[in-house]
């Protein structure tokens, strides 16, 4: 009887030391939400802006050269109430003379220097929305996660920061639900000082950005 006993206890013991099977499976979810509204920004001008011929006179040797600021009208228009936000894409990353989000590149001149930078402006007082008497901005660099109080102070558009508009000052909710949305933006365009330019060619300045709509 002792024997017997002796024998299941030693098992017992056996069993609890083993280890663990691993789980030979793991979990993937596929989640988003599939919204019945649209919308579309458009630029004016088809959102080109040609400054034409600059001559390397009119630039300055050893500092950047700001050039007359330019506007476009953006109007983003949807088929319903819809809650966006806005970001901005450079097709020419890594060509910007400063490092930094809302700075844009005008690519390289033919010996690879960086020829300059651009920026677009949001300014919320040149801005109307639906039938609201004053649109606001806020920012989100949090992917949406969390909101900057609205205010009419300019916002200039971010790479990884989201623009968005309300008609509430002060709110932190993030953008309200609009559908059609008028905007002038301002475009600033600085060339690198003529010194480190090679400007034994002509140098021609190719900035290149997509405006994307974010749909929250």
């Amino acid at each position: 009887m002792n024997a017997r006993l002796n024998t299941w206890a030693a098992i017992g013991l056996l069993s609890a030391g083993a280890p663990a099977l691993a789980a030979s499976t793991v979990d993937l979810a596929v989640n988003g939400l599939i919204t019945p509204t649209a919308c579309t920004p458009t630029l004016s001008s088809g959102g080109l802006i040609d400054f034409g011929k600059i001559s390397q006179q009119d630039l300055n040797a050893d500092k950047g050269t700001r050039l007359p600021r330019r506007n476009l009208t953006l109007a983003i228009d949807c088929d319903g109430l819809s809650r966006f936000a806005l970001r901005m894409r450079d097709n020419r990353d890594g060509t910007a003379m400063v490092n930094s989000e809302i700075y844009y590149g005008l690519g390289l001149d033919n010996a690879g220097n960086r020829i300059g930078l651009y920026s677009v402006t949001f300014d919320p007082t040149l801005t109307v929305a639906d039938s609201h008497g004053q649109i606001f901005g806020t920012e989100s660099t949090t992917a949406g996660l969390a909101w900057r109080m609205a205010n009419l102070n300019p916002i200039q558009v971010g790479a990884r920061s989201y623009l968005g508009f309300t008609d509430i000052q002060g709110s932190t909710s993030g953008p309200a639900a609009l559908q059609h949305l008028t905007s002038l933006l301002g475009v600033e365009v600085v060339i690198a000082a003529k010194q480190v330019l090679d400007l034994s060619t002509d140098v021609r300045l190719d900035g290149s950005g997509t405006l994307e709509l974010v749909y929250l």
